[in-house]
């Protein structure tokens, strides 16, 4: 049921330059940040731009700054967000901005290929099939991280990637780590190489804003730790 009450949205339009604009929005039960969006958009204003999907959580690309703070718009209810009939909505931070509240992901996904996130095969389809026991230490660490979708909060939130713009980042980073426990992989050793170069995972400064704002709760701060040990540990080896 509709509740008789109105929210003001502050929505930023244009680019880096641009400014805030306000609209006044109707207020209904479990009602989300991206509901929010989605009314302006349809009822206000057509030309405003911005990201969407799935709306449950699975894809990560609504991903926005609210009352400063980055989240996923689609599983925000504004009712959690709106201080005083008020809530500002933004581009995510540490992006350059397209427009409105689209940033330009490029460098996010390219950090992501710098820090060798891609799997690298040991074997061909003719070679027996690996078996990894769930129970295995390498199995165990990289599930805790596995489960990374690439929205790009714990980037927008992370103080070392809006100080450091060489910094590869916590997602990127978190995903390098579950490669580097995958026994299969057969790149570690130029993974690595990248991993312990500048801006890679002693860049970081531990500040735990990317676990804090985590929306599947992960910590790449745990990941980032691991790679410290682990590039730290070929060095000693010479393999670094």
């Amino acid at each position: 049921m509709a509740m008789a009450m109105a929210i003001e949205v502050s929505i930023w339009r244009g680019r880096a330059n641009g400014r805030y604009q306000t609209f006044t929005v109707p207020l209904d039960q479990s009602q989300t940040v991206l509901d929010v969006v989605t009314w302006v958009q349809r009822k206000l204003d057509p030309t405003l731009a911005y990201r969407f999907a799935c709306r449950v959580g699975m894809c990560g690309s609504c991903a926005m700054t609210v009352n400063g703070r980055p989240r996923w718009t689609c599983r925000t209810h504004i009712s959690k967000v709106v201080e005083a009939g008020r809530v500002e909505i933004g581009p995510l931070a540490n992006m350059p901005i397209i427009k409105d509240l689209v940033c330009d992901m490029a460098e996010f996904f390219a950090k992501w290929q710098r820090a060798k996130g891609a799997f690298a095969p040991g074997k061909s389809r003719h070679d027996p099939i690996e078996r990894i026991s769930p129970a295995a230490a390498e199995r165990v660490a990289a599930d805790a991280a596995i489960e990374c979708i690439n929205c790009a909060v714990c980037y927008a939130a992370c103080d070392t990637v809006r100080w450091n713009e060489n910094y590869l980042g916590p997602a990127a980073l978190n995903r390098a780590w579950t490669l580097v426990n995958d026994v299969r992989d057969a790149g570690q050793r130029e993974r690595l190489a990248a991993l312990a170069a500048d801006g890679g995972c002693h860049a970081c400064h531990s500040h735990h804003s990317c676990q804090e704002h985590c929306p599947k709760a992960l910590s790449p701060v745990r990941s980032i730790a691991g790679l410290k040990r682990r590039s730290l540990e070929a060095y000693v080896r010479g393999e670094l």
